[in-house]
């Protein structure tokens, strides 16, 4: 694999491993970009920026293109996403769609200008204008659409692009960039690919003007410090620990059902997955009985095998700090009604694990596990049911599930979140925005709003004519 550098795919002398989480095994290498390369990337992206940014039906096209190109292309970018993050192969077909429509959609997007009229005196202009040069960083769990939702709104904006995958998980991206390189201009996309060390070198550079990240809110503390030294606008997708919260009036299968599927998504490694939730009284032994089963029936395997529900933790770190929580919340009082432990010898597996009877400060009820480690907490009034799912540093998003659909709405509007669903979770599309609360982020992706966090605005004032008279 070779990175993307000024529209010339570029090898380096020194390279990294990247490993399949379910076998353990290398299943290829990427190049380790230097600082004269990432020196050549930004450079090229600044020089193409001026053209680039001239003509938003081309910018149409160009979006559509590499749409077409991935759909094309979708089989073999959905196995290296397989084999290096480790979901089911059909979740990563998945994946590739959802990117490739990521792309549609931004490309019907329009940037209007709007009009304020002062009578009497004159009237202004306000009008959208793209950054410059963008770096982007982006996580493991979804490496190709992560990159689809930072690339695409960038681009439409007229931005150009410098683009660092997660070092666990940097194929698809590469392969990405390899299949984009014909329908996208030289230098308005560069894809550069090596470890945290590469990060730092991005955000501290002089050349883009905004820096688009995703992943942990330590990371994004340090990126936003980074950030800060010469004023590059920022947005962060950060870390969650969203509060699933079950009324008294819920049908019990069909709440286990999306509940379950919206935790153990991905092995639990989602951004906005559930990662707590909140049961009554009436329904706590009902519910949790759903939850065990559902849990038992997963078949949990290397996503290339057709029959596989679930696939490993993506990586040696992640899967030791999973089993690390709930080993803490067993010796804290928790108690594990099913899974806990690690599958096989090989491969990065862990059992679906639902836990119950923890303090609300435990550390799997209070931190964010990203991984299949389900704490279940009782609860007998509802306000105090809100209280403890608000409490924490996080605000990503929650979920209320009920009957009555109004008052579960009403209930969901209490909870101090940047999305918080009804009888639903993970329901996210390109046309509706994501932003954080507290600690879960600045700024906002996806959707109009989140197009133009990739554009300041600039006021264009006209005196009125004036018209002499006799």
């Amino acid at each position: 694999m070779k990175m993307l550098i000024g529209g010339v795919l570029i090898d380096s002398t020194e390279t990294f491993p990247v490993i399949n989480p379910a076998t353990e095994t290398v299943i290829g290498s990427a190049p380790q970009c230097s600082r004269e390369m990432l020196d050549t990337a930004f450079s090229a992206a600044q020089s193409a920026f001026a053209d680039w940014s001239k003509d938003i039906n081309v910018r149409r096209d160009v979006l559509t293109a590499c749409a077409a190109a991935m759909r094309d292309n979708a089989d073999e970018l959905a196995r290296l996403v397989t084999q290096e993050q480790g979901k089911p192969l059909a979740k990563a077909q998945r994946e590739i769609g959802g990117a490739a429509r990521w792309f549609e959609y931004t490309a019907e997007l329009d940037l209007p200008v709007e009009s304020i009229s002062v009578p009497g005196q004159r009237r202004a202009e306000i009008h959208r204008r793209p950054l410059g040069v963008v770096a982007a960083i982006i996580p493991w769990n979804y490496p190709v659409m992560t990159a689809a939702w930072k690339i695409a709104p960038a681009l439409l904006a007229g931005n150009t692009v410098v683009l660092k995958p997660s070092p666990y998980t940097p194929l698809a991206t590469l392969k990405l960039g390899e299949i984009l390189r014909p329908h996208v201009p030289e230098g308005v996309l560069n894809i550069v690919t090596g470890g945290d060390e590469l990060g730092v070198w991005m955000t501290a550079h002089k050349t883009p003007r905004k820096i688009a990240f995703t992943g942990s809110t330590d990371a994004g503390k340090s990126v936003a410090a980074a950030a800060a030294t010469d004023l590059k606008r920022v947005t962060l997708e950060l870390g969650g620990n969203d509060p699933a919260i079950v009324l008294a009036d819920a049908d019990p299968k069909m709440v286990a059902k999306g509940i379950f599927t919206a935790a153990f998504e991905n092995s639990g490694q989602v951004c906005v997955a559930i990662k707590r939730v909140y049961l009554p009284d009436n329904l706590y032994d009902s519910v949790l009985e759903e939850m065990v089963s559902l849990a038992k029936d997963v078949n949990l395997g290397d996503g290339l095998n057709d029959s596989v529900d679930m696939g490993p933790v993506n990586n040696r770190a992640q899967f030791e700090r999973v089993l690390e929580l709930i080993e803490d919340a067993r010796k804290n009082g928790g108690a594990v009604v099913t899974g806990g432990k690690r599958k096989g010898d090989v491969g990065f597996f862990i059992e679906p694990t639902i836990i119950t009877g923890l303090a609300d400060d435990s550390r799997l009820v209070a931190e964010e596990q990203f991984g299949p480690a389900l704490p279940i907490l009782r609860y007998t009034e509802i306000d105090d049911a809100l209280a403890r799912a608000n409490a924490g540093n996080f605000g990503l998003a929650g979920s209320v599930w009920g009957s009555d659909g109004d008052r579960a709405a009403e209930v969901a509007g209490k909870l101090n979140c940047g999305t918080a669903w009804v009888n639903q979770h993970l329901a996210i599309t390109p046309q509706a925005p994501i932003a954080g609360h507290k600690w879960s982020g600045i700024g906002i992706e996806n959707g109009p709003l989140g197009l133009l966090q990739y554009t300041d605005i600039q006021i264009v004032e006209v005196a009125e004519t004036q018209t002499a008279t006799a």
